[in-house]
């Protein structure tokens, strides 16, 4: 069988600094992933998201954020990655759907990350033959980035500025293969270093809350 191995040259990492206009909504089926219909999919991509409001009906999705899983070019029907809406109210009319605009980080090196760990609870005790565990809660772990410095470059000055503010911002890795991963983090660190006869280097900590949407 042949590798199904994919390249990482060409791999993209993104950071939201803006938001696009926002784009009318005309239905939304109930189902599992949910699906809403839009007036135009023009420059929207997979794993991008979306900011819902003043839907009437299917309040549930009013003032949420959601990744993009699938777009239906021809009907203008986007998936919602990871929403069940089985349950929620039937749509009645109305709704806009506004999306996160991305910045592309220049001169990226390397990335390492989605590391993380579900804590451990213990339940151990005295009728136990062996210490006993249950899983708690997903921690999502951290993301790095190593690029080449550009104190001129948006992607990195977007970087330098979610650190001091501490703000919460979108990501997206955009791998070869049109695979992408979104997440929300936190800009920990961006550090800068150097040595002789190599080009200056920073590192990107990020912290992720919350889930990894892959799409």
């Amino acid at each position: 069988m042949p590798s199904t191995a994919i390249s990482a040259q060409g791999t993209t990492v993104s950071i939201g600094t803006t938001t696009g206009s926002a784009i009318n909504l005309s239905a939304v089926a109930l189902t599992n992933p949910c699906r809403v219909t839009l007036a135009s999919v023009t420059g929207l991509n997979k794993g991008d998201v979306l900011t819902l409001a003043g839907i009437v009906g299917t309040t549930q999705l009013n003032g949420n954020s959601y990744v993009i899983q699938y777009i239906e070019p021809v009907t203008k029907i986007v998936t919602l990655a990871g929403v069940d809406a089985t349950g929620f109210t039937a749509y009645t009319s109305g709704g806009t759907a506004t999306p996160v605009q991305w910045t592309k980080v220049s001169n990226v090196r390397s990335y390492n990350g989605f590391d993380g760990a579900a804590s451990e609870i213990e339940r151990t005790n005295f009728d136990s033959t062996a210490k006993e565990f249950i899983l708690g809660l997903f921690d999502p772990g951290q993301f790095t980035i190593e690029v080449d410095q550009d104190n001129s470059d948006a992607g990195q000055i977007a970087l330098m500025t979610a650190q001091v503010t501490g703000l919460l911002k979108n990501f997206k890795l955009l791998l070869p293969n049109g695979n992408s991963a979104t997440f929300t983090a936190y800009v920990k660190k961006f550090n800068s270093q150097g040595a002789v006869d190599q080009a200056v280097h920073r590192s990107a900590d990020l912290r992720i809350s919350g889930p990894i949407t892959w799409a």
